[in-house]
């Protein structure tokens, strides 16, 4: 299970993540760039630590929400997981408790449901709290276009809003639906779904990631390439890893450093650093001699390495680390919101 509040930035642990997200992975998956509930994000409010407490700010900066909650998250579909006293609850963008903290865990809304855990059975909210889904499942996803994987007995299914089953239980593991096809496991092989529950791309590579722009990155042996949407391999495996395609690129691992591919199958911008972050709002964070700055899509330095770990920008900021602590920059390398813990 994905715990709160750690996340892995290309082999990097750390104590934040810029979303709580609402999948309890099974396995081994790997969704190391932009996730579901990044791409959603609805509030341009940010999320700060002060004093050992989480609260909002603003694009300027400005405090909106007083930082008093043990843990929160970013808002999507104008709610926030918030934590106190060891229970989960949620805020709207006012700071109001709308959904008071009783769950164990719970995870971001999608859809207008959200996945909580009670009684360590995973079931689903809508806004107000209520429970639409009982909680029964040992495993369990968010809904990602108007289907949820779970786990019933030892195999995994997909069920829609209802709670209803509509897609059977057969699958070893399973995965969100990401442009009408869905990752799938039978024995230890991994192939493609579509809604209907068709398999249409059959189960013959090591591991996947989920369809961006057309194209999903696929494991063969210890090697990795991208196939299309017809299950075609249209960039040989070649890479020590690859990554989802966003603003038109896609990270990828030579050797031991990190660069990035067009969709042509040619280098875009030269493996040659150390960490690395997928493209969004045109810029990406890499890291040079142990400090990180960010690249534009040409792969000049547009904001010089400077940080300790530097994060995607979302709605114009970005969240870094400095000597242990939390700050975001705009787009041009200024603080917004100073270092704090």
């Amino acid at each position: 299970m994905q715990c709160p509040p750690y996340f892995s930035l290309s082999g990097i642990t750390g104590i934040h993540q810029q979303q709580m997200q609402a999948l309890n992975l099974p396995g081994q998956y790997k969704q190391t760039s932009n996730t579901l509930e990044s791409k959603r994000v609805s509030s341009p409010l940010f999320r700060v630590i002060k004093n050992g407490k989480y609260g909002f700010i603003d694009q300027t900066g400005k405090i909106v929400i007083e930082p008093q909650f043990d843990l929160a998250w970013n808002f999507i579909d104008g709610r926030s997981q918030i934590k106190l006293d060891d229970k989960y609850g949620y805020i709207d963008e006012m700071g109001k408790i709308v959904i008071k903290p009783q769950f164990r865990l719970a995870y971001a809304f999608s859809s207008g449901l959200a996945l909580v855990l009670i009684d360590y059975k995973h079931g689903y909210i809508d806004t107000n709290g209520k429970i639409v889904i009982k909680p029964q499942f040992n495993q369990a996803l968010a809904f990602n276009q108007g289907l949820a994987a779970v786990k019933i007995d030892e195999k995994y299914c997909y069920i829609n809003p209802s709670g209803k089953i509509v897609i059977k239980p057969v699958f070893d593991d399973a995965r969100h639906f990401y442009e009408e096809l869905s990752a799938v496991e039978l024995g230890d092989k991994w192939g493609y779904i579509n809604s209907n529950g068709k398999l249409v791309i059959k189960p013959q590579f090591d591991e996947t990631l989920r369809f961006s722009e057309g194209l999903a990155a696929v494991q063969v042996g210890d090697k990795w390439g991208y196939i299309d949407q017809a299950g075609v391999m249209v960039i040989e495996p070649q890479f020590e890893q690859a990554w989802e395609f966003t603003e038109g690129l896609a990270v990828v691992k030579i050797g031991d450093k990190w660069g990035y591919i067009a969709p042509n199958r040619q280098i875009a911008i030269k493996p040659r650093f150390d960490r690395i972050t997928s493209f969004s709002q045109r810029l990406a964070a890499v890291k040079i001699d142990n400090k990180y700055g960010y690249i534009n899509t040409n792969g000049k330095i547009v904001i010089p390495s400077q940080f300790d770990l530097a994060l995607n920008f979302t709605s114009g900021l970005a969240l870094v680390y400095v000597g242990g602590k939390a700050g975001y920059i705009n787009k041009v390398g200024q603080f917004v919101w100073y270092p704090t813990n």
